[in-house]
Formats: structure tokens, sequence, C-alpha cells
């Protein structure tokens, strides 16, 4: 671990995901041959409104930050101290993937290898069931002088390390290391190559051009032949990826198919690849009905899953909703003018057709019409969510040790997080992400399922203890 150059980072954040969070702030300590060497801190002006929870957890206000340079401001200085070192941290995961996502942002592919203390501490000290940096810090007496924030939390996690040197036998040492080492997901050069890398293992990857654009998305049960498969297909989007030599290929392994179907529908909505089928991001409609209005088109966003008030049919565009009434009105000989297509005192186009049944001209009664349409309409009713609160969905690999829970609430995917300090950064988050179409039809089959109640776990945000048994 000291017989090169490393770096102990830890990074504050808006929030959990590195897709719609930013940092907040940095602090890192500069090691060469176990000595040190430097230290360097700085807030960051995430560009955003730092949530109220955030600021309870951190410390760090609006206010705070409001002075403070962007990421941009300061990448030239960063990406010069982590140059050519190996990075440290704890739950590396997590802040390895805030750094590139910053640095991509503004057109630097950033790589380095990763070494997460978290995992570090899972090989050496299995007879420990906690390893998140409070239990550390309880375990071999390390104090720190403002928990939750960057530099203070890297000064623990370099002490840490100082602990296992003085602790396990250097040979002990170096075979952890070598066990949990995350070399660089970014690589250049012969993207065939750099193919045969990726693990047989359920999970995401991303091809990047050479400017750092994303080009398409995938996931996979078997990553590998996968990934291979895209490279000797044809058409359009395989004939580009098999000509690629200057470019990257990411890849994230996940415990299982649900973990990295949930992972693709968000990467494909935060980087709109270019390959990838084009949908109506974030667009999603649905019909209502109320007494005083009959049936009504409402645009999905926010207002999901808690509604008292029914909701009928999801659907991707205001047109493929009118579609569906259309539908449902012809089908079962209703009004077009009670049923909410069209205005005036009647006749439909609907009976002009001969498919309405006369309520619009006297012909029926309009109560047993609203009966009728209320009958057709059932069979397209959105069932609300069917929890009190967030849960996680634990999914598992016996095989190669790897467990994560997935959190979701109101048939949003909040993220995913394979330790305690991950899942309560998801549980912090207070705000939820918009309405997602594809992510409500994933969740709601899964849910589905009957297996799916035995990895249940129900959530309670203000709950100090966690529920998980990793």
């Amino acid at each position: 671990m000291f017989d090169s150059a490393v770096v102990f980072l830890d990074l504050e954040t808006t929030g959990a995901s590195a897709d719609r969070d930013r940092i907040t702030e940095v602090g890192l300590i500069e090691v060469v041959d176990g000595e040190y060497v430097d230290e360097w801190s700085t807030l960051v002006n995430p560009g955003r409104a730092i949530p109220a929870g955030i600021t309870a957890l951190t410390g760090i206000s609006n206010d705070m930050v409001a002075a403070a340079p962007g990421f941009a401001d300061i990448a030239q200085e960063l990406q010069r101290r982590l140059d050519a070192r190996l990075l440290i941290a704890h739950n590396a995961r997590f802040d390895y993937n805030f750094l590139r996502a910053e640095f991509r942002r503004i057109g630097i592919l950033f790589s380095s290898s990763v070494l997460c203390t978290v995992r570090l501490s899972r090989c050496l000290f299995p007879e420990h069931r906690h390893h998140n940096l409070d239990s550390i810090m309880e375990r071999f007496a390390i104090s720190c002088a403002a928990r939750h924030r960057a530099l203070p939390d890297a000064q623990v996690i370099w002490s840490f390390a100082r602990e296992i040197r003085a602790r396990v036998a250097p040979e002990q040492i170096t075979a952890a290391i070598e066990a949990v080492l995350q070399l660089p997901v970014q690589t250049r050069g012969e993207i065939a190559q750099i193919a045969l890398r990726v693990p047989n293992e359920p999970g995401v990857y991303v091809f990047y051009d050479s400017d750092g654009s994303a080009l398409y998305v995938g996931k996979s049960a078997n990553l590998r032949s996968r990934i291979l498969a895209d490279l000797e297909g044809e058409g359009a989007r395989h004939q580009h990826l098999q000509h690629l030599h200057s470019a990257t290929l990411e890849w994230t392994e996940t415990a299982g198919e649900l973990g990295a179907a949930l992972r693709e529908l968000s990467l494909l909505r935060s980087l709109q690849p270019r390959y990838n089928r084009r949908r109506n991001l974030g667009e999603a409609w649905t019909l209502n009905w109320s007494p005083e209005h009959g049936v009504s088109l409402l645009e999905l966003t926010h207002a999901v899953g808690a509604e008292r008030e029914p909701r009928y049919g999801i659907f991707r565009s205001r047109n493929d909703a009118l579609a569906a009434l259309r539908g449902v009105v012809r089908a079962q000989s209703l009004c077009g003018i009670l049923a909410g297509l069209e205005s005036g005192p009647g006749p439909c186009s609907f009976h002009a057709a001969g498919s309405c049944a006369g309520a619009c001209i006297g012909k029926e009664n309009p109560l047993l019409h609203t009966a009728r349409l209320m009958s057709a309409l059932a069979r397209l009713r959105l069932g609300p969510w069917p929890f009190r609160g967030a849960i996680a969905v634990r999914e598992a690999d016996p095989y190669r040790a790897m467990s994560e829970v997935h959190v979701l609430d109101r048939w949003r995917y909040i993220g995913s997080a394979r330790t305690d300090p991950e899942l309560v950064e998801l549980m912090q988050l207070r705000a939820l992400p918009d309405f997602d179409i594809d992510h409500y039809r994933l969740i709601s089959r899964y849910l589905a399922q009957p297996e799916a109640a035995r990895n249940i776990v129900h959530l309670h945000r203000d709950d100090a203890a966690l529920p998980i048994e990793w």
C-alpha cells in the first residue's frame, strides 16, 4: 500500500447519484512510500441547491459554497494531484464515480486505479460485521475533527491505513490489496481487446467515443458475451463500434439482472447515447376521471404513487393516451363527448360512425353511460404504490459473494447500495426523482413476481438502525 505514490481521498456531494448530483467538497492527502507529502481541500460550488438533509449531515450549506469555485475551476489542480497515483477511498466506487462524472462533464476522461478500504477491511477483518467509517474509527480508536467533511474523513482513511500496516503482516496486506484492487475501468486501445477483460457476470456497460460522448448503453446477464456480440453484429451501431480504435468501454458488475436493468434505464436517461433507441425521456401520460370533468389527460412527473384519485393506463405520449381512450370508446360503444374526446352539443363523431350508443343525443341514460365508461377503464387502472414508504430490494449472488440493495419509492428508482454508508446516503435523499415510465414498468413487473416479497425490506428514513443484512 505504501510502496508507491497514493492519494487518500474523500468527497462530499449533494446526494448519492453521480448522474444527478454534484460534488460540494474535495479533500485529499498525498503519501509517497508511506510518508506524508501534502494535503489539499476545497469547497466546490455544485451549481445547484444542496438538500437540507445533506446540509444536516455534512454541515455544508448553500451559503458556504456560494463563493466557492466550480468543479471546472479546480479540475486542473485536482487532476495534477491525482495523476499516476493509486486512489484510496472508503466506499471508493462512490467517490470514483463522482470524479469520473464531473471530469467527463468538462470533457476530461479521468481514469485511475482504485483501492476501496471498505472492501479491504472486509478482506482483512472478516470477523467484524460492520466496516463503515464510524465502525472503523471506534474499532481502532481513531478520532475525527469533523465527520462527513472531506479532509477530516480522508485523514481517518489514512489513519486506518497506518493501523493496518502496524497490525497486519505485509504479505497478508499485499494479498488483500491484490484481491480488491480495481484497475482503471476506462482503457484506450483496441476495443475488442478491451472487451476480453470484461467479466462473464451481470452488469451494465457504456461505449464512449474518443471525445467522451456516449455511443451506446447496454445491460446483460453476461457482460463479456453481450459486448463481444455488439462488436460482431450488423447494422450502423455495430459497424461504428467495430471500427473504434481510440475509445472507452466502461462496465459495472451488478449482483443480478434487476440491478443491471435499473442502472441501464438511469444511464439511458442521463447520457442519451447516440445509438440507443430514442425515447420520450421524462414524458409519461395517464387518464384521469372525475364526476365534474369526466375523462381528462394528466402528464405524470412528480405525483405518482401516493394519489387517492385513480389513474388509468400509462402512456409514453399524449397522442398514445388519446389513441388508447379512442380505442376504449369505440370498442364499448361509448360517447366521444361524454368520454372527454370531443366537445359540443352532439351528436359525437362516434355516433355518426355508428359506434356510439347515443348518450350524446339522449338515447342512453348518462348515469348508465358513466357506469359503462368506468367499467371499461377499470382494466387500465394503475395500482397505488403498495408500501407505506421506501423499500430496499435485496439482490445477491452467493457464488461471487456480492450483494446489493435497490432503493425504490413510489415507483421511482432512487439508487443502489452495497454498503451501509451508501444506503444511508440514499435514505437521506428527500426529493424523489421525476417519474420515469420505464422504471415504473420494470418495478411493477418485478413486484408482481411471487418471489419478490422475500427480497423486500421496508425502510424508514428517520431510523438510525439499518435493517439490511449484507
